[in-house]
């Protein structure tokens, strides 16, 4: 194994987070939830959308490769999928009270299990590790409409 798909591996699984051998989704949804009060929301919108994009070529690229090593489509070692579709999800808000990134988080999870469409078709649209990272762009889309709706109904 050469140090590429070393990297590969850390950074598509979140470090050791793509290792838990069960739900490891939600621990990686978890993860980006409970980083993006310090990470994430900080930032200016143009810089997240800048990270996101980045994470999304990055995850797409090393995805790709994870693939192929694991000799398996979409496999649960890669959840960096999830911190961007959780991440999207909490995209428009400045700050959020943890209430609303708990809701967050659960809606995120929901549109992500369920793969409503055209979520679920989305995993065929992009070849190797993209396709593995377009559903759940799609999943934080819908759950960051939700969740504006959510938080303009609590005022």
């Amino acid at each position: 194994m050469t140090t590429g798909d070393r990297l590969s591996l850390l950074v598509t699984g979140l470090g050791p987070i793509g290792k838990i051998p069960y739900a490891s989704g939600t621990w990686g949804s978890a993860a980006a939830a409970l980083a993006a009060p310090a990470l994430f929301l900080p930032l200016p919108g143009f810089w997240r959308v800048v990270i996101l994009a980045a994470l999304f070529w990055i995850g797409g690229v090393a995805g790709t490769r994870v693939e192929k090593l694991l000799n398996r489509k979409d496999p649960s070692h890669i959840v960096l999928d999830e911190l961007i579709g959780q991440w999207i999800t909490y995209l428009p808000f400045a700050t959020l009270p943890p209430l609303e990134l708990f809701v967050g988080f659960l809606l995120f999870r929901g549109f992500d299990i369920l793969k409503p469409s055209p979520v679920r078709a989305s995993e065929n649209w992009l070849p190797g590790g993209y396709g593995v990272m377009i559903d759940d762009v799609l999943a934080g889309i819908y759950a960051c409409l939700c969740l504006a709706i959510f938080h303009w109904l609590r005022g």
